[in-house]
């Protein structure tokens, strides 16, 4: 498959751009994990985070020459992602949805480590849901995506100080709902 570059625009048209010379492709793959976790740590739905995460590509391409290059590119993508990712969300709350047309996943292996992997898994879920949806997200970027306090703060766009504080509350909140699954 011949691999288009940015540079590149559909109907032949070569818009600025300040990524030159990366592909769609290589920005997919460099930041596609980021943005899936970002926005299944929002969503808590596979299926709607892989649209999230598809759109989120879509409008990088539609938009990259807006891209200014003020940062980092990842931190970019990342703010698409979050927007995404809560106008996601508020279509759904606007939808009903008939129980008989939602996914009843299968688990095909049924071993005892899974079960307890499960329930730890199952645990884990029920602290993160405890947090808001900023805390949350505030910790998924740190803790997953590893990003600075600052990055976090452009993607999410609140103050340095308040990620911060949502982190550290994350963190104790986390801490003490998940001390009887220490080992």
């Amino acid at each position: 498959m011949e691999s288009h570059t940015i540079a590149t625009a559909q109907a032949g048209e070569v818009p600025s751009r300040r990524a030159a010379g990366a592909t769609i492709e290589q920005l997919v793959g460099e930041h596609s994990g980021a943005v899936y976790g970002l926005a299944r740590s929002i969503l808590r739905d596979p299926g709607l985070s892989d649209d999230v995460t598809q759109e989120t590509f879509i409008k990088v391409w539609k938009h990259l020459d807006e891209f200014r290059g003020d940062g980092a590119i990842r931190g970019w993508i990342l703010r698409i992602a979050h927007r995404e990712a809560i106008s996601a969300i508020r279509r759904v709350r606007d939808t009903a949805t008939d129980p008989d047309r939602l996914d009843n996943p299968a688990d095909p292996i049924t071993t005892d480590r899974l079960v307890e992997g499960h329930l730890a898994y199952d645990g884990f879920v029920e602290a993160l849901d405890t947090l808001d949806d900023l805390s949350r997200a505030v910790l998924v970027l740190r803790e997953v995506e590893g990003l600075t306090y600052d990055e976090i703060a452009t993607v999410l766009d609140v103050a340095v100080p308040t990620v911060k504080t949502r982190l550290l509350r994350s963190r104790r909140r986390l801490s003490s709902l998940l001390e009887g699954w220490r080992s």
